[in-house]
């Protein structure tokens, strides 16, 4: 009987019945006949207005049996064009097959290999990385605050805590923030930024914070997106680049313009490749916007200072909006690189251009040394902003209330983080330091291992979380994936999973030089982990090189 009354509960719920008619059977209830709904031996339900009520699923038949099918509103002819457009690499196909692949293990489906190894995306806690104990202390005190009365944290945690509840309304991070941001919070990041680059002024007006960059970067770019045919914005980007920006120029309906990174020169970013990408882009666009990654996602190369001014010249020059992608600078590892601001460098360039050119820079709390992906906090700077304009984005950033108040807690401890002669800092410098030692040592592991493979080529992972390397694949292999309607690097990485488990990324879907294949992979699974992925990779190119062409052949 109690199945029976869990069966009736559900087919009234799949039949969207408000909570004014109740499921039960007419003797289960002791209320006015009235106020019941009666059961007949159909197959809807009527109430007391005498209408017959379906479960979505008998709606559905009753249809068909009358012969009118109720169309869609929403088919993939009705749908967006732009959202039809947009692309995910690192999240497509690949990783949907992967995911599919992992659960037939655990089904017990037989595979030559025991797991799947995700080397597609920068999480670096779903690879094993542990939390910094110092950030999450601080998180867990604001989201519980009964616990500051206890001897366990540590007091610089409690003072932190204290401080960012204190600018929460109600004292709670249960609460809305203002749309910018908790204001202590982006004051702490004002004074980062300012420390970070060497007494470089920071107005804390112009610091907001955001769901992850990710949020930041779309935010801007819906305000430099506009005009038709000719006049459309054109936004350059980086090629590789991460394929967000791909995304959102798609989702904006705004126009892509290719600048290539030099692969022989260790990704290196030429000027004279600006100029040539902008000129050809002003024949069918309106470029407006240069966006920079430094250090380079997939690509892994730290852009010089020298560089750097080069690229803001040129965007003064051409009246460019900025957009500096800086979400991995803790995350160097090459010796003779170093981190370089933008906005530092825009500022040692003197008055003329530090108050002139349109600058926004962006960071995160899910890379450098946290790892802490699932907060999604983030915060962008924007210089040198209309005033107007700048009110229209506060406007903007208002639609969507605020970013979550924990990801905003956990970014304000990645820019306050413990100091000197704190409680916390031993501890907290033994981790951090222990976190950028391993990814430099994986850094040099993964360059090491890819180029003794023939017909790999790797360049030097100098920073960031990923390497970026070229794989030589045979022409037979390039017309079979041809026919199979893929690109080569996409059959290249999907041969990878299914016969050694490693899910790692197509170059195409970052974009490459015609002729050229890549793929990329992160560095951030642990040591063993990582030696285990490498081997496998190295023994299955090959194997593949065999299958598909001679080794005697010249390879890249």
């Amino acid at each position: 009987m109690q199945r029976l009354q869990a069966l009736a509960n559900r087919s009234l719920a799949a039949g969207a019945l408000n909570r004014h008619h109740n499921p039960l059977p007419v003797k289960a209830l002791k209320l006015p006949f009235c106020a019941q709904t009666v059961r007949f031996k159909t197959h809807g339900f009527i109430d007391q207005s005498g209408l017959k009520r379906f479960s979505t699923a008998e709606a559905t038949v009753a249809s068909r049996d009358n012969g009118q099918v109720r169309e869609k509103t929403l088919t993939m002819e009705t749908l967006n064009p732009q959202v039809k457009a947009v692309e995910y690499a690192v999240r497509g196909p690949i990783v949907i097959k992967a995911g599919e692949i992992e659960r037939g293990l655990q089904q017990g489906m037989k595979q030559p290999f025991t797991e799947v190894i995700k080397a597609n995306i920068g999480d670096a806690q779903a690879m094993g990385q542990q939390p910094i104990t110092f950030l999450r202390q601080v998180v867990a005190l604001c989201t519980c605050p009964e616990l500051l009365e206890s001897p366990i944290f540590p007091e610089d945690a409690k003072i932190r805590a204290r401080r960012i509840l204190q600018g929460c309304g109600g004292h709670s991070i249960g609460s809305y923030s203002a749309s910018q941001g908790v204001e202590c919070i982006r004051q702490d990041v004002a004074a980062y930024v300012e420390q970070r680059d060497q007494g470089v002024p920071t107005n804390w007006d112009n610091i907001y914070l955001t769901t992850g960059a990710s949020d930041g970067i779309m935010s801007i770019l819906k305000l430099l997106v506009s005009g038709e045919g000719p006049s459309r914005t054109g936004v350059m980007i980086p090629i590789p680049q991460y394929p967000l920006y791909s995304a959102a120029i798609a989702e904006l309906d705004a126009v892509q313009v290719n600048y290539y990174l030099d692969e022989e020169n260790c990704w290196a970013l030429d000027v004279n490749e600006l100029h040539r990408a902008l000129q050809e882009a002003k024949q069918y666009c309106n470029p407006r916007v240069l966006c920079i990654i430094n250090p380079g996602n997939p690509t892994g190369q730290v852009q010089s200072r020298k560089c750097i001014e080069d690229v803001l010249h040129f965007a003064y020059e051409e009246k460019l909006f900025v957009m500096s992608d800086e979400v991995y600078q803790d995350n160097i590892y090459s010796p003779d690189c170093q981190f370089h601001s933008f906005k530092k460098v825009l500022y040692e360039m003197g008055p003329e251009h530090f108050n002139s050119v349109e600058l926004a820079s962006f960071h995160s709390t899910s890379k450098g040394y946290t790892g802490e992906c699932g907060f999604r906090g983030g915060y962008m700077e924007v210089i040198n902003l209309d005033p107007e304009v700048k009110a229209q984005l506060v406007k903007l950033l208002s639609v969507r209330l605020c970013p979550p108040v924990s990801g905003q807690a956990a970014m304000d401890v990645i820019v306050n983080p413990p100091n000197p002669g704190e409680p916390s800092f031993p501890q907290f410098l033994k981790e951090k330091t222990a976190v950028l030692g391993a990814l430099a040592e994986k850094a040099k592991l993964t360059e090491q291992i890819l180029n003794a493979v023939p017909g790999i080529k790797c360049n030097p992972v100098q920073g960031a979380m990923y390497a970026f390397p070229r794989i030589f694949i045979p022409p037979r292999a390039v017309e079979e994936a041809k026919v199979l309607g893929m690109s080569p690097d996409m059959l290249y990485c999907l041969r990878l999973l299914e016969e050694t488990g490693i899910c790692v990324v197509p170059g195409s879907g970052f974009g490459q030089k015609e002729g050229t294949y890549h793929f990329r992979m992160t560095i951030l699974p642990s040591t063993e982990k990582l030696k285990l992925l490498l081997e496998k990779v190295q023994d299955f190119h090959v194997k593949f090189l065999k299958e598909y062409a001679s080794l005697d052949e010249p390879l890249i």
